[in-house]
């Protein structure tokens, strides 16, 4: 999708009525590739709404790339997750990509966005209202609130080291990520359905939400069904509601949430030394909060 003509990158922050004309522009065109769904989308993307350098040698970055759809993944209330490649015709380079779209403001429930969204209001006012009350223009609002704090708190936590899918880029609500799975398209498992080597993914787990909480961030929503494991590594996934727990009113009452959902489920699995309180005092610990 060619940029809008009045488009002017303010950095991934910024997001204004311009931006959401844009979002929501589709112009048609005939200049189709001749093969795939659509040309990569890799030249769409600003350097601020592309991942961390440097790319990774897998990233397929040519611009006579084309993305190809192979379905859904994954099918939630804000959003769905589909399965790309992008390779460039005739040679060997490609690479898999997860696309997590939001939906469309007559589809979307943003069921949580009233806790999480404390402190996401723009400096516009009229953006502020539409959002508050819910129009079409203020949900289309929420949508790309949610896929830019996803995105960004997808490159600052791959750069902090915190286990997570490289996040590629964004354009307008699709962010592009890192397909975790097979290199044949089987998606990795969720934590829900693992049952080995479960001691081991704790402590990686453990080690990943006490980084976050040292940089003052829960992920708000944890729980094994966000979690991956591939080839023993388990990966963080859906972030759109991370928590600055020190600036968020309710920071605290999310960090616990995060640490009694996982434990409690690990404590379920047989897995020693997983108290909920313990984790809670750990985690508020490192981020400098009392207990």
């Amino acid at each position: 999708m060619p940029k809008h003509p009045q488009h002017r990158s303010r950095g991934k922050h910024a997001l204004d009525a311009d931006d959401i004309e844009w979002l929501e522009s589709t112009p048609e065109t005939d200049d189709g590739p001749p093969e795939g769904d659509r040309w990569s989308t890799w030249d769409q993307s600003t350097p601020t709404e592309k991942g961390p350098r440097p790319y990774p040698d897998w990233l397929v970055t040519e611009l006579a790339a084309v993305d190809t759809e192979h379905g859904v993944l994954k099918t939630g209330k804000e959003a769905d997750v589909h399965l790309i490649s992008r390779g460039v015709p005739g040679t060997d380079r490609v690479c898999l990509l997860a696309a997590k779209r939001y939906r469309s403001s007559d589809h979307r429930m943003f069921h949580r966005d009233s806790g999480y969204l404390e402190g996401r209001r723009t400096r516009e006012s009229r953006m502020n209202r539409a959002m508050a009350n819910r129009t079409a223009f203020g949900r289309q609002v929420i949508a790309a609130q949610w896929a830019v704090a996803e995105f960004t708190a997808l490159c600052r936590l791959w750069e902090l080291g915190v286990p997570v899918p490289y996040p590629v880029q964004i354009v307008g609500t699709e962010i592009l990520q890192e397909f975790i799975g097979t290199p044949d398209g089987y998606a990795a498992p969720r934590l829900a359905q693992v049952t080995e080597d479960l001691d081991d993914l704790w402590e990686q787990l453990v080690s990943a939400m006490v980084t976050l909480a040292r940089e003052g961030l829960a992920h708000g929503d944890l729980s094994p069904y966000n979690l991956l494991v591939h080839d023993g590594r388990l990966v963080i996934i859906d972030l759109p509601q991370i928590v600055d727990v020190i600036a968020h009113p309710a920071g605290p009452t999310f960090l616990d949430r995060d640490a009694r959902n996982v434990a409690t489920w690990f404590a379920a699995k047989g897995v020693p030394a997983t108290d909920p309180d313990t984790l809670s005092a750990l985690l508020r610990k490192e981020a400098g909060m009392s207990p």
